[in-house]
This record gives C-alpha cells, sequence and structure tokens, in this order.
C-alpha cells in the first residue's frame, strides 16, 4: 500500500460525504498509487457512519463509541494503517484532483523529508494560512488572544505565520496545520504517534517539532492544494473550543519551555478572558444585545472556570 488516508470526523456528515468523494477522483486520477482510506468516527450522533456504510463500502471505518480528538483518532487510524505514507486529513476538506500524486511524488524524490503539507485555499479560493514556525515563549501570549485581537500585524504573529516567506514555491518550514499532512511511515514508527495529551490543537505542531529534533525535514508544498472549510466540527462547541485551544497551548508551553512560562502564560490567558467577561457584563447591564451578551457572558465563565 502506498498511500493510507485518515479521516477523523465528528459530526460533520455532510463536508465528510464532499471530502471522501474528493479522495476517490484524486485515488482515480493517480492509479499509479495503491490507496486506503481510514475515517475513524469519534461517536457522531449524526449519521455519519451510516452513510460511509452506505454510500462508500469501499472505505474502511472505524466507529468509535467515544470522541477520540484529534490525536486518537489519528492514533488509531495509523495503527490500522498499512501505507508507507500516512494522509492525516481533516473531514471539512476537499482534495484537488492532482494533490495526491504530487504530495507523493514530492516525497519519494526527498527521502529525508518526514512529512509534507498541501497549499489549504478558503472556499472562496484565496489563500489560507497553513505554514507556521515554531512557537517561542513570546509569540504564545500573542496567537489568539487580545494582544494579537488589538495589534494583529506584531512582529510574534507575522513571524509565526511565516509571513515574510513566499507562498508559491515548495519551502521547508517548522510545521505545517494537520488538517492535511502527509507523513511518511518511517518517520511516524521513529517519532512516535501524535502525543495523546494532546486532544485538540497543537498536536501537529508537537509532532514536528519532535521530527525536527529527531533530524526530519518538513515541508510546504503549493503545488498540491486542498480547500479547507475550517473548524466546522469544533464550531458546534464554541466554548469548549476555547477551552481545549488554550489548554493545549499551556500544555506545550509546559512541555517545551518549562513550568515558570506555563504558569504565566496561565494568569495572562485568565486575566484576558477575566476582561472579555466582564466587558460583555458591562454591555448587558446597559441593555445592550442581552441575549448575544448572555451567551459570551456564560461563554467566557466556562473558560475561567476550566482554566
Amino acid at each position: 500500500m502506498d498511500l493510507s488516508v485518515i479521516v477523523v470526523n465528528w459530526n460533520v456528515k455532510d463536508l465528510l460525504r464532499d471530502c471522501l468523494q474528493s479522495l476517490l477522483a484524486a485515488a482515480q486520477a493517480a492509479p499509479q498509487l495503491a490507496t486506503e482510506i481510514i475515517v475513524v468516527d469519534s461517536a457522531s450522533t449524526d449519521g455519519s457512519p451510516q452513510m460511509v456504510r452506505t454510500e462508500f463500502p469501499q472505505v474502511r471505518l472505524i466507529a468509535s463509541e467515544q470522541n477520540l480528538g484529534y490525536a486518537g483518532g489519528n492514533n488509531t487510524g495509523a495503527a490500522a494503517a498499512s501505507g508507507r505514507y500516512l494522509f492525516l486529513l481533516n473531514p471539512d476538506t476537499v482534495v484537488q484532483p492532482d494533490a495526491l500524486a504530487h504530495l507523493i511524488a514530492f516525497m519519494d524524490a526527498n527521502p529525508r523529508v518526514g512529512a509534507a503539507g498541501p497549499q489549504l485555499r478558503w472556499p472562496d479560493g484565496s489563500l489560507q494560512s497553513s505554514r507556521r514556525r515554531f512557537p517561542t515563549p513570546g509569540s504564545l501570549f500573542w496567537e489568539s488572544t487580545l494582544l494579537g485581537q488589538w495589534f494583529p500585524h506584531n512582529r510574534h504573529s507575522q513571524r509565526y505565520h511565516c509571513a515574510d516567506l513566499p507562498t508559491d514555491r515548495p519551502l521547508q518550514v517548522d510545521w505545517v496545520v494537520g488538517a492535511a499532512i502527509l507523513i511518511r511511515r518511517e518517520a511516524w514508527q521513529q517519532v512516535g504517534p501524535i502525543d495523546p495529551d494532546f486532544f485538540m490543537y497543537f498536536e501537529e505542531t508537537d509532532w514536528c517539532r519532535r521530527a525536527a529534533a529527531a533530524g526530519w525535514e518538513v515541508y510546504y508544498l503549493p503545488a498540491a492544494q486542498v480547500t479547507h472549510f475550517e473548524g466546522k466540527s469544533s464550531e458546534q462547541v464554541v466554548a469548549a473550543r476555547t477551552i481545549r485551544f488554550q489548554k493545549s497551548k499551556l500544555r506545550y508551553a509546559r512541555k517545551h519551555f518549562g513550568r515558570g512560562w506555563a504558569i504565566a502564560l496561565r494568569l495572562f490567558l485568565w486575566a484576558t478572558f477575566a476582561f472579555q467577561w466582564a466587558e460583555e457584563a458591562a454591555k448587558w447591564l446597559i441593555g445592550h444585545r442581552r441575549q448575544l451578551r448572555a451567551e459570551r457572558i456564560s461563554a467566557y465563565g466556562q473558560v475561567l472556570k476550566k482554566l
């Protein structure tokens, strides 16, 4: 088997259908590649497993009775896969017909590349940021926080998102977004699976950092393109998504920068969410869009309790 595509799904049945249809078309466009598709369903309640069984009998389905998250789901799929390459793919994606062939050809020609990511596009065709430098302790205070919202063009975020690098040619980068990442089996076996302590978010960052420490390279490959709708699973539970993201950030800080940085980051995050809670409460008190403010007060309150 040349390629094992692993799709971890949670309650996005219609998007999953489009994703699988695009994968089958891409596999048909590259008949030289022996390809298998594995769907790991994380206890969906929208009929996703039944849809896969009925409409895609050629796809292997692993139906879990619990939500495994990105890490657990992909590790489960990888353990069942037999390909020399593993393509970890989100269900809210559509793969262009030649994407698989481009990725495999590049990896075959570059044996020190342990992982490669395609160019991601928004549904309207515009470019989606998908390659990164490794976070620094400073960038963790700017990424997806109030500081980043207030000063979006700060040097920390610009560096982190590789804003200074071209987007139209292959580039060696620190890591690529896990919505679509091709991993060489040999690298996976040497580096190990995704750290299960990262339920969701920062797991691909951590894996690529471990791969780099083991001597593997990571590349961004714009010739291969994938449309990414982004966040269609996690947007169903906004407060939980925020909690998981920030907890994963704290876990990453503790793992790679030490307990002191993690404590400082936690205090900073708690203060920013407390500020946002107070801001929404003040707007509720003066009667401004009270239903919206009540929803946000509840969401920020959940985040403060869990951080």
